[in-house]
Formats: C-alpha cells, sequence, structure tokens
C-alpha cells in the first residue's frame, strides 16, 4: 500500500464525472463519478452484472459513454482483461515481441525482473495456449505493463488464479503503483486485495453505493474479512447489472495527456 496520507502529492490520472451507459432501457452505468489518483492500488467491487467492465470500457475508450465525461491524464494505460487476448499459438516469448512491436514497448530490465517475478521467464518457449490458467493471466498482465504505463487497469485479473499466482500478482501491484502510477482492478472479491487496497469503490446495478479511501474504512476497524462480508450483505439477492460484462481486449492503449469523452 502507498503512502498517500499527503493530498498534494497526489493528482488524478481518471476521473468519472457523472457517467451514463445506457442499452436501449437498461442502464449499465447511472451518474457514475469517482477518481483514480497517483500512488492509490482502487479496487472497484461488484457482483457479475453490476457494471464494473462496462466502467473499464468506457474508462479505456472502448464503450462510448451514453452522458457524463471521461478524463483520462497520462500518456499509456495498460490494460488487461477476463479473457486474456494473447495469441495462444504462439509462445510466451513471441507474444512479447509481438505486443512489444505492437505498443512500441522497450522495456529495460526493469521488465526482466517482472517476468521472473511472475516465474514467466522460464516459460518463453511454451505455447501460450498450454499455459494455465493462472500462468495466462500472469502472461496478459505482464504484456499490460510492458510499456511501463503510468495507469494499470485490470479487469477480474484474480479469475482462474491459484493462490501462489494471486500472491505473486497482489505483490507485483502493490510493488509497481508509486507515487507516479496508479491502477485500476475490478474484482468481484474484495479480500483478494485487501493487503494492498488504497481506495475501495463498490458499485452495484450500475451505480457507486461506496466510495471511501483504506484509511476511512479502517477507521471503522473493518478488516478485508468483515469488508467482504458487508459487502456480500450489501449486494446479496440484488439483481441489476447489465448484463454485458466480459471483457475482451488487452494490452497498452495510447491516450493523449489529456483524453476526454463526453
Amino acid at each position: 500500500m502507498t503512502d498517500t496520507s499527503d493530498a498534494d502529492t497526489t493528482e488524478p490520472l481518471l476521473t468519472f464525472d457523472e457517467v451514463e451507459k445506457r442499452y436501449g432501457d437498461t442502464a449499465a452505468l447511472d451518474g457514475v463519478s469517482l477518481s483514480v489518483d497517483t500512488g492509490t492500488v482502487h479496487c472497484l467491487v461488484g457482483p457479475n452484472g453490476s457494471g464494473k467492465s462496462t466502467l473499464v470500457r468506457v474508462a479505456l475508450g472502448l464503450t462510448r459513454p451514453s452522458g457524463g465525461s471521461v478524463e483520462c491524464h497520462g500518456s499509456t494505460v495498460g490494460c488487461g482483461f477476463q479473457t486474456p487476448t494473447f495469441y495462444p499459438d504462439l509462445t510466451v516469448g513471441e507474444n512479447l515481441d509481438v505486443f512489444g512491436d505492437i505498443t512500441g514497448a522497450d522495456p529495460g530490465p526493469w521488465f526482466e525482473d517482472v517476468l521472473a517475478r511472475l516465474r514467466l521467464d522460464r516459460e518463453r518457449d511454451r505455447l501460450a495456449g498450454d499455459l494455465s490458467g493462472g500462468f495466462a493471466k500472469k502472461l496478459d498482465v505482464a504484456l499490460a505493463l510492458q510499456k511501463e504505463p503510468r495507469l494499470l487497469v485490470l479487469d477480474e485479473p484474480m479469475s482462474d488464479v491459484d493462490d501462489v499466482s494471486r500472491a505473486e500478482l497482489v505483490a507485483l501491484l502493490d510493488d509497481y503503483v508509486t507515487d507516479e502510477r496508479a491502477a485500476l482492478v475490478s474484482t468481484h472479491r474484495l479480500d483478494e486485495f485487501g493487503p494492498v487496497l488504497d481506495h475501495l469503490t463498490v458499485v452495484e446495478s450500475g451505480r457507486v453505493v461506496v466510495d471511501e479511501r483504506a484509511e476511512t474504512l479502517a477507521s471503522s476497524a473493518l478488516d478485508p474479512d468483515s469488508l467482504q462480508r458487508s459487502y456480500v450483505d450489501l449486494v446479496a439477492g440484488n439483481g441489476g447489472g447489465d448484463g454485458s460484462d466480459d471483457g475482451s481486449d488487452a494490452g497498452a492503449v495510447d491516450v493523449g495527456s489529456s483524453d476526454t469523452v463526453e
């Protein structure tokens, strides 16, 4: 967890202002406002169909909002989605080369450390399609990090991931986020990121129902397990969502220094 106690040291990398997304009469996002600031691991939590993935796709410019505005500050955004989008018929190493060429990434020695921490360095010659679910997700995250983005956006990165790989990803995320970087991570399990959580936004039926910093939550004497129980109690029995929360793209996306979608 990054120390962001001095508010003057943070800046927004992504802001939503009363964002709406409608599919006919269904509101996938209904007046969503939030800010992802430097130095934070910002967790976006909600049940399946709550609007999390729609929010992520709007943030990345992959889905156009019906109303409101989205502003992204920074040169690059690294993104990974629920379904990894590497080339299964290429090796891990070939995927790294291809995505590097596509995005113009020229990673330095730090990226070799990333691969080693995720144990992908020993998998370079393996076909990506033969990777286990955990290693497939780790390759997807590595591809998202290849261009060393200021903002890392991950949609359900822990699905199909074993406990060891989950711990590796959480530790890497915690180290990657610095005073100049941030991460927005969507998940349906809050306790997966409890140790590194800086900011929590809970989405239910396309609306923000909780938006708090970690220290505020800590002052309520709520540990990750009790937060998870409170979250489950909040959404239990509720329907909602947009029915279209399935991500499908990954990689690094170039955006302007202040790119606004309205």
